[in-house]
């Protein structure tokens, strides 16, 4: 008897000692992923000052071979210091693990492209090119190699759309049946001219960030509509003003995005509509929600509210998630085929080629 027990006690103890190895050894900092970055022509390149300061990741190099941008930039904050390389010299650097590819639009897929087929994980800048079928073939090769294909949409981190998301899993603002948003800005003449690249403009350009949301919400619709105007009182005839209508069997979504609303980025906003309650997020990129309930749900009351939401930098979430995906920590929240299902919608609603 007195062996038994002296067994037991030893075993409790060498699981207490197995288990305080384990605690232990959690609390040690992780090896960092070590990252690049192909270009700093996208608007959003200089995103990289978050990796650089994340204790996630070691940034090893940048590749961009346009000299002009190369000089324009080197000496701005994200990119000092750092190493300048070839498209090869990034892909073949030792332990590199993933890429951010941040070129003008034109050229993100085919760069894309070259990181999935050298293995790498990528973070794209958005939107997903101007080509469907080249989009379906990439999203089509990482799932094959299980690599991660992140898409640069602002919000999806938005502490707002968070908490959007749970009441949604709770089911607290009912049957949706209606999505307002709006994604709008002002644009100077040099900007409007290199957007009329692409037929959709401004739409193309912007609206993407929030027609993300809608799908993550309500899925893929049934049918899309675009209205593309061109508004300004200018010879370009760029379409900087333009909506998307989603239509699907119980609800309607609307997606508008313009490049000529003063002070548009205050008015950026994702309202959802529910047979128990509304949930309005603005401005997006500095959130604040006002929630609209039939009843008390949770901590919130009946009727009208208003909730502070903490301050919300972009990107470092986004980063922050990457970096448990690569380390097999968690599943990406997004899918290869909702992000396929945006790219296309988006290219239906501005009437550019599927095919």
């Amino acid at each position: 008897m007195l062996r038994r027990q002296m067994l037991t006690q030893l075993g409790c103890m060498n699981a207490l000692m197995l288990t305080g190895v384990s605690s232990a050894v959690s609390q040690l900092p992780k090896k960092p992923i070590r990252i690049g970055q192909i270009g700093v022509g996208h608007p959003h390149a200089s995103k990289l000052g978050v990796y650089r300061s994340s204790p996630d990741y070691e940034v090893v190099g940048i590749v961009e071979p346009n000299i002009d941008l190369r000089k324009r930039f080197e000496d701005q904050a994200p990119y000092r210091d750092l190493s300048w390389m070839t498209l090869d010299q990034l892909l073949q650097t030792q332990g590199l693990e993933a890429v951010l590819v941040e070129t003008p639009v034109r050229d993100l897929l085919s760069s894309a492209e070259k990181c999935i087929l050298a293995g790498k994980h990528v973070h794209v800048d958005k939107p997903a090119g101007s080509s469907l079928p080249q989009w379906r073939k990439l999203l089509a090769e990482a799932e094959k190699k299980s690599l991660l294909v992140q898409m640069g949409y602002m919000y999806r981190y938005n502490p707002g759309f968070l908490l959007l998301k749970e009441m949604l899993q709770k089911g607290w603002l009912g049957d949706i049946f209606e999505i307002h948003t709006v994604m709008s800005k002002t644009i100077d003449d040099a900007s409007r001219k290199e957007l009329t690249e692409f037929k959709g403009g401004i739409f193309f350009e912007l609206a993407c960030h929030v027609l993300d949301l809608v799908v993550a919400i309500l899925g893929k619709p049934s049918s899309v509509q675009g209205v593309m105007r061109h508004s300004a009182n200018k010879e370009d005839k760029l379409i900087d003003n333009g909506l998307a209508i989603l239509s699907y069997p119980r609800a309607i979504a609307t997606v508008k995005s313009s490049a000529i609303e003063f002070n548009g980025n205050e008015r950026r906003h994702l309202v959802v509509i529910g047979t128990e309650g509304t949930f309005h997020i603005q401005p997006l990129d500095n959130p604040s929600v006002q929630l609209t309930l039939s009843q008390a749900r949770g901590e919130y009351k009946k009727g009208v509210q208003q909730i502070a939401l903490p301050k919300f930098p972009r990107y470092v979430a986004d980063a922050e998630d990457m970096a448990k995906i690569i380390r097999k920590e968690k599943r990406s929240d997004f899918s290869y085929q909702h992000d396929l299902d945006v790219q296309e919608i988006l290219l239906q609603a501005c009437g550019m080629n599927l095919e």
